[in-house]
């Protein structure tokens, strides 16, 4: 038992005073993540914060037609919101695909997004791994990387993010607010998840000190359908090997609007931009579909083992976007 100090914040003041100066201060949400972590011996905070009373646990519309969502909020309640599933139904989808009941009743929106790698490796204290104790190397190049990223990956970290709610938050644009010693600041969820790099222990662009306090969705559109969709080994309570989260808008035959994102693929959610040039004013056919996807993943870099994750993500985005264009097929 290694020990550690405890703190239950009473505001979000108190919590960044709590943290303020203190490298080995971690906040503490539903712990779904943390707890198992420290349980491995991957993380070990010198102090925890709980942030489980702050008043940041509401669902709350914008009014340009928008939601902000607390970080507290609860995914089960979140999945649950009629808002969430009336105009925003990818978001709930990812959320009731990601975990057990019993997790989504204490996971929250906020450590959702902030979860680390099911990597093999990072959760190996035994093993050298980069993102858990930089400079010792990526054993997973080599090795058991079946599960592992084809997009973006470096020679340092081959990681892949594991949340699916994340996936679904970059495909409908949505905005992550941070408040730290700077004051607040606001990120695009596309920008809030890092590409390794040489540096993949840093897996957001989070500050030191920095409490993630809400997401703004922004209005959905009208006429704008979305969906999320995974591809995993089994068929509940796994990890994504490819996900797909999209919106499409198609009018009189022809894709007005566009927004693609994969999950299981690299080390942040995947926006796929090139995807979204082939499909915007191109015709909502399947031959469109599949070259977006083959525009998208011309970049992919597999390894000796997950080559299998590009057809695997191209078949799945044709079908999900196929499905949005004519529901009469979608099944």
């Amino acid at each position: 038992m290694k020990p550690f100090g405890y703190v239950r914040a009473a505001s979000v003041e108190e919590a960044l005073r709590a943290v303020a100066g203190q490298p080995g201060a971690r906040f503490l949400g539903g712990g779904t993540n943390l707890v198992d972590l420290m349980k491995l011996g991957v993380e070990s905070p010198e102090l925890l914060v709980d942030v489980t009373r702050l008043p940041l646990d509401r669902i709350e519309e914008l009014p340009d037609g928008g939601l902000r969502i607390g970080a507290m909020v609860r995914n089960s309640d979140l999945a649950a919101a009629a808002p969430v599933r009336d105009r925003y139904p990818a978001v709930s989808q990812a959320l009731l695909a990601g975990a057990s009941g019993q997790l989504r009743n204490t996971a929250t929106t906020g450590g959702n997004l902030l979860q680390r790698t099911r990597c093999l490796y990072f959760q190996d204290t035994a093993k050298p791994c980069n993102k858990r104790a930089p400079g010792t190397g990526c054993p997973a190049l080599d090795g058991a990387h079946r599960d592992l990223a084809v997009l973006g990956h470096s020679e340092h970290c081959v990681a892949t993010q594991p949340s699916d709610l994340a996936v679904a938050l970059a495909a409908v644009d949505a905005t992550v607010h941070l408040r730290g010693p700077g004051g607040e600041r606001s990120v695009p969820v596309t920008d809030f998840h890092r590409l390794p790099g040489d540096r993949p222990d840093q897996d957001t662009v989070i500050r030191p000190g920095e409490l993630l306090t809400a997401l703004t969705l922004p209005p959905a559109a009208p006429g704008a359908r979305s969906r999320y969709r995974k591809a995993r080994d089994r068929a509940s309570y796994a990890f994504a090997l490819v996900s797909v989260a999209a919106v499409l808008e198609v009018r009189d035959g022809v894709v007005q609007r566009a927004a693609l994102a994969f999950g299981g693929l690299a080390h942040r959610p995947w926006r796929a931009r090139a995807a979204e040039e082939v499909l915007h004013g191109a015709p909502a056919t399947e031959d469109t579909f599949a070259r977006a996807a083959d525009a998208e993943l011309a970049a992919a870099r597999p390894l000796r083992d997950n080559g299998f994750k590009v057809p695997l993500a191209r078949n799945l985005a044709v079908r999900v976007l196929a499905g949005l264009a004519d529901p009469a097929t979608d099944g």
